[in-house]
């Protein structure tokens, strides 16, 4: 579990499946995550394998509680993909009406202290579909930089990918 400012990042309880699993289905919040809306059942798959991933290893893609009024935001964290199996990936997943608001540039500033400090990580890096440029502005947000592009795969679907990097040294330059 973690606190920021104004959030709480802490694993999914049964009272955020239902928001999470409407979060999963808005066509608009998952154009650049795989573009299909989710189903209920894989909605709650995940958050049931990132809990598991946090428990096991002290990393994963936590839910994000506005600690204000207790509304559950979205979720954000570290995750191991397919695709750089070596690298922590940081990620961020909000729903529509808490877009804006710098919640994922938040949540996501606080993950990134814990990879530098607690696990002390080299290197993070975050990965989104080319055209996701409210994504590519949070990973500059953070201080993260241009890293590369490649044609990525998911669930045999090829997409363009922007990968943005940081590196502790540069976390530790930007903190001085």
């Amino acid at each position: 579990m973690r606190t920021t400012e104004r959030l709480l990042l802490r694993p999914f309880q049964a009272s955020d499946l239902d928001p999470w699993a409407a979060l999963n289905s808005d066509p608009e919040v998952m154009r650049f995550l795989g573009g299909e809306p989710l189903t209920r059942a894989a909605s709650d798959l995940i958050a049931e394998q990132v809990n598991a991933q946090y428990a096991a290893h002290g990393f994963g893609f936590l839910a994000i509680e506005r600690r204000s009024d207790g509304a559950f935001v979205g979720a954000c964290g570290l995750s191991r993909e397919q695709w750089y199996p070596d690298e922590l990936q940081l990620g961020w997943r909000l729903a529509r009406e808490h877009w804006g608001h710098g919640y994922a540039t938040e949540a996501a500033a606080s993950w990134l202290t814990h990879a530098f400090l607690d696990l002390d990580l080299p290197r993070v890096i975050a990965v989104t579909d080319t055209p996701n440029l409210r994504s590519i502005a949070v990973m500059r947000r953070l201080g993260m930089s241009f890293d590369h592009t490649a044609e990525l795969e998911e669930d045999g679907v090829k997409f363009d990918a922007t990968i943005y990097s940081l590196t502790a040294a540069a976390w530790r330059d930007a903190a001085r």
